[in-house]
This record gives C-alpha cells, sequence and structure tokens, in this order.
C-alpha cells in the first residue's frame, strides 16, 4: 500500500513526513534514508549513493531537490523543492528503529503547476 502527500506545485519547497509513531511503539528512529522513483528512473538513492540521515541539502534527481531532512525519534521529515510538472514522483522512506528493525513507507507525489 503507498500513501499519498498533497499536491505540490514544481516552484514550491516544501516540507513531507512519513510518521512511524504506530509502527514504533516503545522503540525510536534511529536513521533514515529517502529513495525517489519515477517514470523515467529506477529505485534511486536521493543523494547519489550517500546516505541521508545526514541532511545533506542540495541533492537533485530527476529534477526532484532533496533540499535538507531531519526526524524526531518518531517521525521522519524531508524538504523537497522543484519536480516536473504533471510528473509523478514515488517516495520510499527507508526507517531503522533503536531494536534494529527496518520497515519502508512508500508515497507518492504529484507535480501539479497551481
Amino acid at each position: 500500500m503507498s500513501y499519498r502527500w498533497p499536491i505540490k506545485d514544481k516552484d514550491e519547497t516544501l516540507d513531507y513526513s512519513a510518521d512511524w509513531s504506530r509502527f514504533l511503539d516503545a522503540a525510536t528512529i534511529s536513521s533514515v534514508q529517502w529513495y525517489v522513483q519515477t517514470d523515467s528512473i529506477g529505485k534511486t538513492l536521493l543523494a547519489s549513493g550517500q546516505d541521508l540521515t545526514t541532511a545533506s541539502g542540495g541533492t537533485v534527481t530527476d529534477s526532484i531537490q532533496n533540499v535538507s531532512q531531519s526526524n524526531t525519534s518518531t517521525v521522519a521529515t524531508i524538504n523537497i523543492g522543484s519536480g516536473v510538472n504533471n510528473r509523478e514522483y514515488t517516495f520510499t522512506c527507508r526507517m531503522t528503529d533503536s531494536t534494529g528493525s527496518t520497515a519502508e513507507r512508500t508515497i507518492k507525489l504529484r507535480i501539479r503547476e497551481k
């Protein structure tokens, strides 16, 4: 099952989040990696092979930008800029928790001029 974020204009730079609180119980987020997939590329780590837990900003993949990222003990957030009008991007948030368990959540984001 995939989730859907609200539509984003290509000129906007907005925060999007994955809330892991229902999955975690008493555990907490240890690390997070973000991936992106579009019709024109396969599943690609959104930082040219870098681990995104360090929130390295400025990385662009298929015209969509990872401006920055952060996480609390239960929520992973990525700040997204740019994108191609009328393209749908599929983001995957891979989270590892304090017990060593790993889970992924897939979220779709449509770019549409407002």
